[in-house]
C-alpha cells in the first residue's frame, strides 16, 4: 500500500471505477471499430516496425486528437481495492521515462539482454515497453523461479540487467556473482537494498523526452525460456515481427478487439501468453488491458472480479475455468463478458459444454508455443467444435506431416508443421540461443512440406 500511495500523483491511482465508461452493447458488437490502429496485409513484410512507436504511440495521438474513448489503456486493481488507470498518452510519458532509466542511468544498448521478473504489477508494462522503445531485448521470467532457475537463465543469456522485486533480491545476490555480464540491478519495491538502483524513484525523475529507435522489423526483441519439459528450458528468441502480427488481418478476425472491449489474460507475465494476451493483442486494437494482482489464482477472486468489473473478453488456462466449475457458485451469468478464449493446453469437450452451460458462453481454443505465439485457433463467431484447436492463423501454413515432411490427408495422425520455404512467415521465432539448441524444432526437406518447422 505504501508504494500505491507514495506513486499516487504520477501513476493516477484511483479507489473507485466511476470514471470509466463502457461504451453500448450494441457499439461492442460491431466488428470494425471506426478509427484503428495502422494495419498490414497478412503477408507483409514492412523494413521497420517498432509495437511502441507504431502502435502504443499510434493510441496516444488518437487520444490527444479526441478520437478514442475516454476507458484507461491500462487498468490495474488488486484485492485491497486499489486501483490504477493510465491512459495511452500516460503510458507514452512513463515508458519513455522508462527508456531512459534503462540508457542513461543503466547504460544498456540496443541489443543488451534485461531479465524481467516480476508479478503482475504495473511496472512490468513499463519496463517491457521500454525496452522495446530502446532496443534493449527483454526475457521474462515467472516470479516461483529458485536462485538455480535464475541463474541459469542469466548465464545462458549473458544478460546486462535485472529487474525484480525484493522478495526474489536475495536468491539474485546469491548467485549475481557467476554472472560477470551483470551490470545494473533494477528493484521495485517499497524498500531500498545494497547494491540495487530504485526503479520507481528513477522512474519519477527520469525525463519523458525519448526518441524511439527505428528498429527493422528482424531486429531481436524479445527472448521467452521455454517450460523445459524435456530437458533444460531453451532460449526462443524473437524479432519485432512478433508484434507485428498482430496487426495482420487474420490475427485481428482471432479475438475481434475494439478499443471499447476490456481485456483480461489470466497468464503468469512470465510466458509468452501474457506478451502477447497482456500487451500486443488488445493494444494492437486500442482495448483496455484489465489486470488483477492475483498473487495466486483463486478461483472466488477471479469470480468476483468478472461480475465487478466490465470486463468484456478474457482468456486464460483451461485450469483456470476448471477451478471455477469446481467450485459451487451460485450464478456464472457475468453482466458484460462477451467472449472467452483457452490456450496452453486442451479443454476437454466435457469442461466446454459445463462453462457453456453454466455462463451462456463458448470457450474458443486457441494453440501456440514460446518458439511460434499464436499458431491456430477458433475465429470469434466461428462454430467450437469440441476437442479442435482452430484453424491456422496466417500467414502461418499448418499441415498435418509424417516424420519424413509430406502431407498426411485427413483424418491421420502426424505431426504439426510450419511451412517456412520459400519465406519464413512473420512471427516465428528466429532461433534457439545458444544456436545448436535445435532438439524440439527441426526442419524438414522433402517433397510434401517443401522446408517445414516440425512441432513435435
Amino acid at each position: 500500500m505504501q508504494w500505491l500511495m507514495r506513486l499516487r500523483v504520477l501513476w493516477g491511482t484511483h479507489k473507485s471505477c466511476h470514471a470509466f465508461h463502457l461504451a453500448p452493447r450494441t457499439l461492442r458488437f460491431q466488428s470494425v471499430s471506426a478509427t484503428g490502429a495502422p494495419r498490414w496485409n497478412d503477408h507483409d513484410r514492412p523494413e521497420k516496425f517498432n509495437f511502441a512507436s507504431d502502435v502504443l504511440d499510434y493510441w496516444t495521438q488518437m487520444e490527444k486528437e479526441g478520437k478514442r474513448g475516454p476507458n484507461p489503456a491500462l487498468w490495474w486493481v488488486n484485492s485491497q481495492g486499489n486501483e490504477v488507470k493510465w491512459s495511452f498518452r500516460e503510458l507514452t510519458d512513463f515508458t519513455c521515462r522508462a527508456a531512459n532509466v534503462f540508457t542513461q542511468t543503466c547504460g544498456l544498448q540496443q541489443g543488451d539482454r534485461l531479465a524481467l521478473i516480476l508479478p503482475r504489477v504495473p511496472e512490468w508494462w513499463l519496463v517491457a515497453m521500454g525496452c522495446i522503445r530502446t532496443g534493449i531485448i527483454f526475457m521474462p521470467g515467472t516470479t516461483q523461479m529458485k536462485a538455480k532457475d535464475i541463474l541459469y537463465r542469466l548465464k545462458q543469456s549473458n544478460a546486462h540487467s535485472i529487474v525484480t522485486t525484493d522478495a526474489l533480491a536475495p536468491e539474485v545476490d546469491s548467485v549475481a556473482s557467476e554472472c560477470p555480464a551483470l551490470k545494473t540491478k533494477l528493484l521495485v519495491s517499497d524498500h531500498g537494498r545494497e547494491g540495487w538502483l530504485d526503479f520507481r524513484s528513477l522512474i519519477q525523475s527520469a525525463s519523458p523526452d525519448h526518441t524511439c529507435i527505428k528498429s527493422k522489423t528482424t531486429d531481436p526483441m524479445v527472448i521467452f525460456f521455454t517450460s523445459g519439459t524435456t530437458g533444460f528450458p531453451k532460449m526462443a528468441k524473437h524479432s519485432h515481427g512478433l508484434s507485428l502480427r498482430h496487426s495482420f488481418p487474420s490475427s485481428r478476425k482471432l479475438l475481434q478487439l475494439k478499443a471499447s472491449d476490456v481485456f483480461w489474460c489470466l497468464s503468469d507475465p512470465g510466458w509468452i501468453l501474457a506478451v502477447m494476451g497482456a500487451v500486443f493483442e488488445p493494444w494492437t486494437a486500442g482495448s483496455t488491458v484489465f489486470i488483477h494482482h492475483l498473487p495466486q489464482f483463486d478461483p472466488k477472486v477471479i469470480v468476483e472480479t468478472l461480475f465487478k468489473y466490465p470486463i468484456t473478453q478474457c482468456i486464460a488456462a483451461p485450469s483456470v475455468y476448471r477451478m471455477i466449475l469446481q467450485e459451487n457458485f451460485g450464478s456464472l451469468r457475468f453482466p458484460t463478458l462477451e467472449h472467452c478464449t483457452t490456450g496452453g493446453e486442451a479443454m476437454l469437450p466435457e469442461e466446454q459444454e459445463k462453462w457453456r452451460q453454466r455462463t451462456g458462453l463458448l470457450v474458443h481454443q486457441v494453440y501456440g508455443q514460446s518458439e511460434t505465439g499464436l499458431t491456430c485457433g477458433t475465429l470469434r463467431g466461428s462454430q467450437v467444435k469440441p476437442g479442435s484447436m482452430g484453424k491456422a492463423i496466417p500467414p502461418f501454413d499448418v499441415q498435418v506431416i509424417d516424420d519424413e515432411g509430406n502431407v498426411l490427408p485427413p483424418n491421420t495422425e502426424g505431426n504439426l508443421g510450419i511451412r517456412i520455404k520459400p519465406t519464413k512467415p512473420i512471427g516465428l521465432f528466429m532461433l534457439y540461443e545458444p544456436s545448436e539448441a535445435l532438439s524440439w524444432f527441426h526442419c524438414c526437406h522433402h517433397s510434401g512440406l517443401q522446408g517445414a518447422l516440425l512441432l513435435m
